[in-house]
């Protein structure tokens, strides 16, 4: 099939890697580049960088909605879109361009987290399952009809990253089963539930300040949501510490924020329900240390507390 391909994280190009081997990709279209890393220089998206490895025209636009850059998507003549995690608009001229119009690989299982950040929502909310369901764009929010649906659970230790990569290879494997029913006719749509729909909103530095006042499995939980992005932070003694890594001690108890032991295995510090064992973190500036090796730069001592707001 000619496939025209739209993403931009690493999440989409595990999508596209897949399709170079069994499609023929007309066209990329990708985010504009961005400035990053400490020199802010700019930076192709992981997208792009595979586009370019295979000598794929790429497409940099920044908006869909202009007519000449409908036409130039027009000329393409591609079969059907493929959408993962692109980040524009796609409005209804272009969601119309192609014979079988645009699929988009979405990582849950719809009706449940639609939005920006499903895989950092369905942590947040104890899920015990999340997926990836191949869908029918329409002009909704993530509403259109779904194509196919592929569970993956939740492990106890699963950040966002490592769910993130479960996720990308099970997007991948997904498409390319979804896109051979496609060409053989064999596709069922399902119309979504919308009355069981749930919005994942889109990920702000704000929310990885740590509520010691909150149930410590509740904070456990932000810590793995949060990493690897934005990193649930904590202020003790005038500096802010990022939280990698945490579990759980539910039986403890003591004033939110304070500090109950301190050893080579973690940082105990109480919460409003249980106490949370802080076991890698890091300082300004630093990287992310194993606590043994945090301690050593920075003495903690049981009954120092965290700032409590």
């Amino acid at each position: 099939m000619k496939i025209l391909f739209a993403g931009t994280p690493p999440f989409a190009a595990s999508a596209l890697a897949a399709l170079l081997d069994k499609h023929q990709v007309v066209a990329v279209l990708t985010q504009p580049d961005r400035p990053s890393g400490r020199g802010m220089q700019l930076t192709a998206s992981p997208v792009k960088q595979l586009a370019l490895q295979h000598g794929l025209t790429v497409l940099q636009p920044v908006s869909l909605k202009s007519e000449a850059v409908q036409r130039e998507i027009a000329a393409l003549d591609a079969d059907v879109m493929v959408v993962a995690a692109y980040g524009l608009i796609l409005p209804k001229a272009v969601l119309e361009l192609p014979r079988y119009g645009c699929l988009n690989i979405h990582a849950s299982l719809l009706p449940r987290w639609r939005g920006a950040a499903p895989i950092q929502r369905a942590i947040l909310a104890g899920d015990s399952e999340t997926g990836i369901t191949i869908m029918q764009m329409d002009e909704g929010l993530d509403t259109g009809d779904m194509l196919s649906r592929h569970a993956c659970p939740i492990a106890a230790d699963d950040t966002a990253q490592t769910l993130h990569d479960k996720l990308a290879k099970i997007g991948a494997d997904s498409l390319l089963a979804t896109l051979h029913s496609l060409e053989e006719g064999g596709l069922n749509p399902v119309r979504q539930d919308d009355s069981a729909a749930c919005y994942a909103a889109k990920l702000l530095k704000d929310e990885a300040q740590i509520d010691w006042h909150q149930d410590a499995q509740q904070i456990a939980r932000a810590v793995r949501a949060y990493n690897p992005f934005p990193v649930c932070q904590a202020r003790l003694n005038d500096e802010v510490l990022k939280i990698w890594q945490a579990g759980v001690f539910p039986d403890r108890c003591g004033k939110p924020g304070e500090i109950l032991a301190v050893d080579k295995q973690g940082i105990l510090v109480a919460c409003g329900k249980g106490a949370l064992l802080l076991t890698v973190l890091q300082r300004p500036g630093g990287k992310a240390q194993p606590v043994a090796q945090f301690l050593q730069a920075m003495p903690v001592r049981p009954g120092d507390n965290f700032l409590v707001s």
